[in-house]
């Protein structure tokens, strides 16, 4: 179950965000989700004690994001597992969570592989529950540690693109310390750009239809005093137009292998505004996202959504997940909703993609997999 508690103001202090903690009270483990669907207005934390409540959390996107849906998909697993639940049971239902985002599948299957090797071991339930803990603690600590790498790779490549710094960047949702074991994806190349007194308007796009980048990206950008401007998403190509967007950096929720990119849905439109305008597309993403068993693009499965997500709209919590209703109508009663969550961009559109391990560009197929061929070697060595 999950139990809504530590109401706070939301302030200014860019303190690190405590999107995801693992604590273990007296009654038992829990994890701990800041509840994304209550930013900006409230800081309100989730309190889950079993797979189910984490499942609610992932589905109505109170946690989301990539690179965090791996990090609670491995802690999952260890919640099941020192709570004494069927552990393949729960990796299942975690799993199959949210389908298009290729992290949380690899959070799960990174925690279940530790919890069985450690039962081959013979150090029974207790011991393999508290390997599956470590190695959730492990793929938290890797993901802010390729956050940080992404942000150094990132900034250096656009230099490299745009001299001279003044970098105006567009970004799409939210890539930022919401979404990541460390301060994101996308979202940390800009405020590396920040630190550096080289970026001078972050353009954040206000992501319809649940406004990820209004709710969430506007408050990160406004805890870490980053100027920043807000539009609607279909002010973006008017922006380009006028010659006010220098590089679009955007995240991933999978990469397959031939370099296409399935991300947020109104990111494809980018990519073609950012292609047609001459201006750089980057991809920033772990290799953890990258999916070489998926081909391309059109094997990606799109995940879609409620069409009161659309239709309606919900004050307070945004995300009105599967069962939806009661919010505000803003079409008339029964009309049909197109939802899907994400669209996929071809590898020809894309720039570059930013790893923790390097910069591929121009993007195929081979220089993917050549990347995720050296950081397997170097991770054996």
């Amino acid at each position: 179950m999950a139990d809504q508690d530590a109401h706070s103001t939301v302030g200014a202090e860019p303190s690190a965000l405590p999107s995801l903690r693992w604590e273990e009270p007296p009654e038992g483990p829990v994890l701990v989700l800041l509840d994304q669907t209550r930013l900006p207005a409230e800081e309100v934390e989730l309190v889950c004690t079993d797979v189910p409540a984490l499942v609610q959390a992932i589905q109505t996107l109170a946690v989301r994001g990539a690179p965090l849906l791996g990090i609670a998909g491995a802690y999952g697993v260890a919640l099941a597992a020192r709570r004494g639940f069927d552990v393949d049971d729960a990796a299942a239902l975690l799993a199959g969570a949210r389908p298009t985002a290729v992290n949380l599948g690899y959070g799960v299957r990174w925690a279940v592989g530790a919890y069985r090797a450690a039962l081959e071991k013979g150090v029974g339930d207790e011991g393999a529950a508290a390997a599956a803990l470590d190695a959730a603690r492990e793929l938290h600590r890797a993901d802010a540690e390729a956050s940080a790498a992404m942000a150094g790779h990132g900034l250096a490549f656009l230099d490299e693109l745009l001299p001279g710094g003044s970098h105006r960047i567009l970004t799409h949702c939210n890539t930022g310390a919401l979404v990541s074991g460390g301060e994101g994806t996308a979202f940390a190349v800009a405020l590396a750009a920040h630190r550096a007194g080289r970026l001078r308007r972050l353009w954040v796009d206000e992501t319809r239809p649940l406004l990820q980048g209004a709710r969430l990206t506007a408050y990160e950008a406004a805890r870490n005093s980053m100027a920043y401007t807000l539009l609607t998403d279909n002010a973006a190509g008017s922006l380009f137009a006028a010659g006010e967007v220098d590089a679009v950096l955007i995240g991933a929720d999978r990469i397959a292998a031939d370099g296409s990119v399935a991300n947020k849905v109104g990111s494809y439109p980018l990519a073609v505004l950012a292609k047609y305008h001459h201006v750089p597309f980057l991809v920033v993403a772990p290799l953890t996202t990258v999916d070489l068993d998926t081909a391309d693009g059109a094997a990606i499965e799109v995940e879609q959504r409620s069409g009161l997500e659309v239709t309606e709209f919900t004050a307070g919590s945004l995300a009105t997940g599967a069962e939806g209703g009661g919010g505000l109508a803003v079409a008339p009663l029964g009309t049909q909703a197109y939802n899907p969550a994400f669209d996929v961009t071809p590898p020809d559109l894309v720039t570059a993609i930013v790893t923790e391990e390097g910069v591929v560009s121009p993007v195929t197929g081979a220089a993917l997999a050549e990347l995720c061929a050296r950081s397997r070697r170097a991770t054996m060595s």
